[in-house]
């Protein structure tokens, strides 16, 4: 047998647009269609079809004559509610996307090395949180070849990392500031000649400051035998203080609390460097941020 049952058709798609609805709101609030039309910045007669279209799709008379004027039935009440949250909706998302790109909200998500965020710039982030109250600040502190990953996966709006020795051209690079880059010995040992110094504690294979570290030390003679391995600056001061091996820290880490007046040698330096991601639209505040970071 057929199935005969019958059910009722769905509600017609009525699509009424954001600018008919905001017609029909601007008519609501004032004198004359002339004047409504000119709230809206349209013409009088551009007001009237875009209303006369409003009608048709939603099947319903919106307007009734009350004397010269057309004014909104009471039928419509429920229509003229909706139109009105629609529109200021609309004006509230429209503003907000608005205080986006300008930098004014949202969330902008940062990415440094762990010396940048804790001995470079911490001045500059507090100073970002301060007068941005609107801005939601993520700071991940990882390692720079991490940091770049991330980046290049759309996860960071930007990275303050060490120059890579062979850039790539998905990435925008801009020079913030260079440091220097020195060789630490055990506690108690007297820094020589290159052809005396080591085994090593270094940062791991991989990472951008481990390489530049390698390249200078063999230039100079040195052996490079590495017994332990660490992204944590503290650990391998720490490692060369008990005697495990050597180290090479960026000048500014090279000093622990129990270590100030350490030997050190400068071995050469590095450049932090801003990277961002060519052809890909930042937050609004990213240049407010690096202008912080440059100053």
């Amino acid at each position: 047998m057929t199935d005969r049952r019958i059910t009722d058709p769905a509600p017609p798609l009525l699509q009424p647009t954001i600018q008919q609805l905001s017609y029909l709101v601007a008519v609501s609030e004032a004198p004359t269609f002339s004047i409504a039309a000119a709230s809206v910045g349209v013409s009088t007669s551009a007001l009237s079809q875009g209303l006369a279209e409003l009608e048709r799709r939603l099947g319903l008379q919106l307007f009734e004559r009350v004397g010269r004027r057309q004014v909104v039935r009471t039928e419509s009440d429920a229509v003229l509610a909706y139109a009105r949250r629609v529109v200021a909706d609309t004006r509230d998302i429209s503003r907000w996307v608005h205080e986006l790109r300008g930098g004014r909200v949202g969330r902008l998500r940062v990415g440094m090395i762990d010396a940048a965020a804790v001995d470079h710039f911490p001045g500059q982030l507090r100073s970002f949180r301060r007068g941005n109250d609107g801005v939601d600040l993520m700071l991940t502190v990882a390692p720079s070849a991490e940091l770049l990953e991330r980046l290049a996966r759309g996860d960071l709006d930007l990275a303050v990392v060490v120059e890579p020795e062979h850039p790539t051209e998905e990435f925008e690079f801009g020079a913030l500031l260079e440091e220097d880059i020195v060789v630490v010995p055990p506690e108690g040992v007297t820094v020589g000649a290159p052809e005396s110094w080591g085994p090593w504690v270094l940062f791991p294979s991989g990472s951008h400051t481990r390489a530049l570290i390698e390249r200078e030390l063999r230039a100079r003679g040195a052996q490079v035998d590495v017994v332990a391995e660490s992204h944590q600056p503290d650990v391998l001061r720490e490692m060369a203080r008990l005697g495990v091996g050597w180290t090479v820290l960026p000048a500014v880490q090279a000093r622990g609390r129990r270590s100030r007046s350490a030997p050190t040698e400068v071995l050469t330096r590095r450049r932090l460097v801003v990277a961002r991601l060519l052809g890909r639209s930042a937050h609004g505040a990213s240049d407010r941020f690096v202008e912080l970071l440059g100053g």
